[in-house]
């Protein structure tokens, strides 16, 4: 599967060059929304550099002539050990949006999470990808100051037959992201909150002199939330309850008692608090304290194969994808979201190979060389 430039020699070949090749598919604001971290992004660049410190100690002689990179997550089958996380506004980049990354995702049996802030809506995602049954789709949620609209959309995902609730913890106000209050972001005129607006008429503003997303954080998600709401949370369906945003192992003791399924190791994207730990820094003490009761994943940073065995020798069951879903988007709609997982699938199978695993399950800790502090 080859993406082209519109120079038609290009070929991106590595998610880097996707990065590139996006900017030229791009406007400034949107490019900047994506790919921007709060404050002086020292979070960001860290997530990235985490993976570059740790350093692998292949196997050797080992028979890898059949690798199998399939795993389960929840109970739900997957070809390899990836999701798409969650992202707001997929339709900036490409006019399929997020119905394009849920196709792709579903055709490389790979799990997708739906962002509350889509732009396209909870029904319309789930309906393009009816004839994959097989699926896996997860909603993620934000909790607002209206709990009736919660409640609704938590309903919706239920219905429209999401297999959890990806509740985001680590955004109790919204990060300073300077670049997007710089250019005053906000959606283009036709493009709108796909579930919020159909419920509730919420939609990002255009405000002088700050980001739109900014203010809507302030005016609509509830800072107030604590643990006990998770009781409320989980009253309201069945779904299993995935906690995204965990970066500290008594958290991660927390999430457990309090019902959680699931822990997604991460910082936002360091979008949220400049300066927190980087997703896979913090990995190792998440995992020791939860001691197997849930299963963990991480994101943050992944743009290499190796950067997802290294994940997995750490203790995560899989790990989340991001900005480069985006850029694949951007690139050549569901096609590119296609061929960026399937390179990070080649890249993974190829490392495993070199590592000495022919299994995930053969990933553990002795791969690695632990940086010093």
């Amino acid at each position: 599967m080859t993406v082209v430039s519109n120079d038609h020699r290009f070929q991106p070949i590595n998610l880097f060059e996707y990065e590139k090749l996006a900017k030229e598919h791009l406007s400034q604001m949107t490019l900047d929304y994506y790919s921007s971290g709060a404050w002086d992004e020292i979070t960001l660049r860290d997530n990235r550099a985490a993976f570059e410190r740790l350093k692998l100690r292949p196997r050797v002689l080992v028979n890898v002539s059949d690798r199998n990179l399939t795993t389960s997550i929840l109970g739900h089958p997957l070809q390899l050990p990836l999701l798409i996380a969650p992202m707001a506004f997929q339709c900036l980049a490409h006019p399929d949006g997020e119905i394009a990354t849920a196709l792709a995702a579903a055709s490389a049996g790979v799990g997708m999470v739906l962002s509350t802030m889509a732009t396209k809506s909870i029904e319309e995602v789930a309906s393009a990808c009816d004839n994959l049954p097989d699926s896996l789709r997860w909603f993620q949620l934000y909790i607002h100051k209206d709990r009736g609209l919660t409640r609704a959309l938590v309903e919706k995902a239920y219905k429209a037959g999401y297999k959890a609730l990806c509740l985001t913890v680590d955004a109790p106000v919204l990060g300073q992201r300077e670049r997007d209050r710089r250019n005053e972001f906000a959606l283009p005129l036709d493009l709108h909150l796909a579930n919020l607006a159909t419920i509730s008429g919420l939609d990002i503003s255009h405000e002088k002199g700050e980001s739109g997303l900014f203010t809507y954080f302030a005016q609509q998600l509830n800072p107030a939330v604590t643990w006990h709401d998770l009781e409320w949370l989980q009253s309201l369906s069945p779904l299993p309850l995935v906690i995204k945003g965990i970066l500290r192992g008594d958290d991660g003791v927390r999430a457990v008692e309090y019902g959680a399924k699931a822990i997604v190791v991460s910082n936002h994207g360091g979008r949220q608090l400049d300066g927190a730990i980087a997703s896979l820094d913090a990995l190792a003490e998440i995992v020791a304290a939860v001691n197997g009761k849930v299963e963990i994943l991480l994101d943050g940073g992944i743009r290499r194969g190796t950067d997802i065995l290294k994940a997995l020798a750490l203790g995560a069951k899989a790990v989340l994808i991001g900005r480069p879903i985006l850029w694949g988007l951007a690139v050549s709609g569901q096609l590119g979201v296609s061929n960026v997982i399937s390179l990070l699938q080649d890249e993974l199978n190829v490392a495993m190979a070199l590592s000495g695993c022919a299994k995930l399950d053969d990933i553990d800790p002795s791969l690695l060389i632990l940086p010093r502090l």
